[in-house]
């Protein structure tokens, strides 16, 4: 689960971008029924958009200059092509769409469907083949007692194939309960008894306990939205149907070992005196509200902590702070659950960190990866205990060092931001300075220095041909 945000770089090098259409057919019809031209120029004309921006996460690069030039033949609209995005591809990259002044954003294949912050969006998943015949095939495999409550959930792209899944199995399972696709912006928290809105995904289900009476087939590929289910509704028994393999199988978290591993990063971030809090995204609703939220927690704690920004992140990237314990992600949900065993420091949730930080948030089964529930007014927030005058900090001992720990909370937090007043002109004015920015100057890393004016000014010549690795002009062996 690390490839999304981590990569050497050899991926992108030896990818190869075949021109070829993912539905089978002739061009034309490929591209109107797998990127719903219809409904996408539908879209931007009854809004009377001018200029568009298009995101394609790389698989579908290849069909982006003919879907641009079609939507801009249909609709009369300036299109824009977003290709590499800031963050993960499943999120709206409105930082890409604003720099080209784009008014709202058409977003193709595969998306974590997270409410945006400003611009309108349409999302086009890609209609992907499903053989619905095997696939229901597989489920009489898995279930064959017809009384079985079980939730039917997909990957966005074979959520179209749903309807016809509802009519082949709805006659011989009723209480088999079909996802809907819901609409964006709302609140992803349960509303009413028996319904359940969660990552873009609305479940009305009969049970008296609700979800916790379902086993779950999830319909798609094993990876980051599949284990975002298994940990978010880890007290229902999973099943999935690969539609590539063509086969269905029960899945398991490896007896429990995904949920042990990040309670053991739990741990770490207890141990934690200096936390970074990493910025994996800049178009989710609320991700300004969590930062303050998690600085506010960490104030609590007793914990130092520094924000950086930095796009997509790698190993190489946050060896630079070694001074940082812990890192903690805000990010989409399915891309919170970053795999850092190949991470110099580990890399936490939001909901881990609070777990750490809040001594009246408990361990439950409940496993919160939207950091939207965990603000106020969300439906898995928990505020911090007022401490009592006098009472004195708790002796904690640390399960991982043995060492002891202070538990306690800081009954007067200090301000939002740590500064002084330092007089940079005497003749003029005051200049406000941060001590965190001063750390952080004095380390002997700074980047690229551009020495304007201090370098000779030269003809640029042909340079090296090829990869790192192996140069052109480099003996092989």
């Amino acid at each position: 689960m690390a490839t999304l945000f981590s990569s050497d770089g050899a991926e992108v090098v030896q990818r190869a971008l075949a021109a070829k259409e993912p539905s089978g057919r002739t061009p034309a019809e490929a591209l109107a029924e797998f990127y719903e031209l219809e409904r996408a120029a539908a879209f931007v004309t009854a809004s009377g958009f001018c200029r568009v921006a298009l995101q394609f996460p790389d698989e579908l690069l290849a069909d982006s200059a003919a879907v641009a030039a079609k939507m801009e033949a249909q609709t009369g609209s300036k299109m824009y092509i977003l290709g590499d995005t800031s963050y993960g591809s499943c999120c709206v990259d409105e930082v890409a769409a604003e720099h080209v002044g784009a008014e709202a954003v058409v977003h193709y294949g595969p998306a974590c469907l997270s409410p945006c912050r400003k611009l309108p969006v349409l999302h086009v998943f890609g209609r992907q083949p499903l053989d619905t015949e095997r696939c229901v095939g597989a489920f009489r495999e898995l279930y064959p007692d017809r009384r079985s409550h079980v939730v039917v959930l997909s990957d966005v792209v074979y959520a179209h194939a749903l309807g016809e899944l509802e009519q082949l199995l709805g006659p011989e399972y009723p209480h088999v309960v079909f996802s809907r696709l819901a609409s964006a912006g709302a609140p992803d928290c349960p509303q009413g008894p028996g319904l359940v809105r969660q990552f873009g995904r609305l479940v009305a289900v009969a049970a008296p306990r609700g979800l916790q009476d379902y086993a779950v087939f999830y319909v798609g590929a094993e990876g980051l939205a599949l284990a975002n289910f298994m940990l978010s509704w880890n007290r229902c028994p999973f099943s999935s149907f690969d539609p590539a393999t063509g086969r269905g199988r029960h899945e398991s978290l490896g007896g429990n070992r995904a949920l042990l591993r990040r309670l053991y990063l739990v741990e770490r971030a207890r141990d934690a005196r200096v936390v970074g809090i990493l910025v994996g995204t800049l178009g989710v609703a609320g991700y300004l509200s969590v930062l303050e939220h998690l600085r506010g927690a960490l104030r609590r704690a007793g914990k130092r902590s520094y924000t950086l920004a930095m796009g997509k992140l790698s190993p190489a990237k946050l060896a630079n702070f070694p001074e940082v314990d812990v890192f903690v992600l805000v990010a989409c949900p399915q891309n919170s659950l970053l795999d850092s065993r190949d991470f110099y420091r580990p890399v936490v949730t939001p909901y881990e960190l609070e777990l750490a930080c809040n001594p009246a948030r408990e361990w439950s089964s409940l496993y919160v990866t939207d950091f939207r529930d965990l603000l106020p007014g969300g439906c898995a927030h928990v505020g911090f205990p007022e401490t009592v005058p006098g009472d004195g900090d708790v002796p904690d001992v640390s399960l991982i060092t043995g060492e002891l720990r202070a538990a306690g909370l800081s009954s007067s937090p200090a301000p939002s931001s740590s500064s002084a007043l330092a007089c940079r002109n005497p003749a003029l004015a005051l200049a406000k300075i941060s001590p965190a920015a001063s750390f952080l100057e004095s380390r002997s890393w700074r980047g690229l220095e551009q020495q304007l004016g201090q370098t000779p000014v030269t003809k640029a010549v042909p340079g090296r041909r090829g990869i790192a690795i192996a140069y052109e002009d480099e003996a092989s062996g």
